[in-house]
């Protein structure tokens, strides 16, 4: 065995590990372009995960908690004892509620 085989071993799992995460990166942005389609397409019914949620209308997590913990934030879904979401329909009316009239 020669001292540069060890070497090109290393260099293979590095390259393997780039291609993983490059492969992880390509899902997130087709999930994130899938949030681009028109929302015409969706189920009012339809629940976002809070992370789609803030997504869907361009605002930071930090903000969308401010946003969900207001006075006049959109109504959620408990998913589970630590996960809620928000439904299509209830977004689509708390977007017009706030819409601004020039």
């Amino acid at each position: 065995m020669s001292s540069g085989e060890p070497r090109l071993r290393r260099v293979t799992k590095q390259h393997n590990k780039q291609k993983r995460r490059r492969g992880r990166k390509m899902l997130l942005r087709e999930r994130a372009l899938a949030l681009d389609a028109p929302l015409t397409s969706l189920a009012d019914d339809q629940v976002l995960t809070f992370q789609e949620w803030c997504r869907l209308n361009r605002i930071s997590e930090r903000t969308g908690y401010r946003i969900i913990n207001g006075p006049d934030g959109p109504k959620t879904v408990q998913l589970s004892a630590r996960r809620f979401g928000i439904t299509v329909g209830a977004n689509r009316n708390w977007q017009h509620t706030h819409e601004r009239v020039r």
